[in-house]
């Protein structure tokens, strides 16, 4: 599997497994077929699924990389430190990798403040944030000289994504994705283009869509709940795409959002 290193040095694998809506036993199945990357949120109500699989895994917790996320409501009532304790708890770990503020809901800034001091007393081994746009970002610049390792974003072919992406990379803000596929009815792995070129390299489109992404140097994690799809999924390293058929995937966007703009949500 390959990694990437984050801005403060720690290493992070580039593929691994979206843990919403999954349950212990999907998540049991990500680890014994190879995902050492399992990305959860308070929100997605699973955190205590995803602590027990770690548990029953037997797999050391250090060759897990553990991702979750601080919710909206949480921020808005500064409740930052008492929420990422909660999940901690739900999770039976001592830290975890990587804590995101998940939306930049109002009060996002005090939140990065109290992430910032939990990160330098050792409860999380790096900082981000998620469905950040370049003008949050630079809020945060005003209130910590702390810079997020990770941006997590939409992205897949339908909506690359791509000057937001770059702008992070200036800023030295690894880039996640999520929603890599095209998320579920958006018929994104039923395009022609994809089809075609999946024939060419005697490959899924799912597996072209993943190998895509990680060319561009994205970090990603394919939700499925299927154990078959899940070893599928990783078998994309045996393989390189084209110039031109990364620009033909390219050429796919539609510059339209499967979620919600960060500049307006309601949750």
């Amino acid at each position: 599997m390959k990694a990437q290193v984050l801005n403060n040095g720690i290493t992070i694998p580039q593929l691994g497994i979206g843990g919403f809506a999954q349950s212990k036993e999907n998540i049991l199945d990500a680890l014994e077929t190879g995902y050492r990357l399992i990305d959860t949120a308070a929100q997605y109500g699973n955190e205590d699924a995803v602590g027990f699989a770690i548990k029953e895994s037997g797999i050391d917790r250090k060759e897990i990389f553990l991702t979750t996320k601080l919710w909206t409501e949480d921020i808005r009532q500064g409740r930052t430190r008492e929420a990422f304790f909660d999940s901690l708890k739900r999770l039976q770990t001592e830290y975890v990798d990587l804590y995101l503020i998940h939306w930049p809901a109002v009060g996002f800034e005090k939140a990065w403040v109290e992430m910032t001091r939990l990160y330098q007393e050792g409860y999380i081994r790096a900082v981000g944030v998620s469905n950040f746009h370049l003008h949050h970002l630079d809020e945060l610049k005003k209130v910590s000289d702390i810079v997020p390792a990770v941006n997590q974003i939409e992205s897949h072919p339908y909506f690359h994504n791509q000057e937001l992406i770059d702008c992070c990379r200036e800023r030295e803000i690894a880039v996640e994705a999520w929603c890599p596929l095209g998320g579920a009815g958006g018929h994104l792995l039923e395009d022609k283009t994809l089809a075609a070129l999946a024939e060419k390299y005697k490959k899924t489109a799912a597996q072209l869509v993943i190998r895509w992404h990680l060319q561009r140097g994205i970090i990603l994690f394919p939700k499925s709940s299927h154990r078959e799809r899940m070893q599928l999924n990783q078998q994309v390293f045996d393989f390189t795409l084209a110039e031109k058929d990364m620009e033909e995937i390219y050429k796919l966007d539609r510059r339209k959002r499967i979620g919600a703009n960060p500049d307006n949500f309601n949750f």
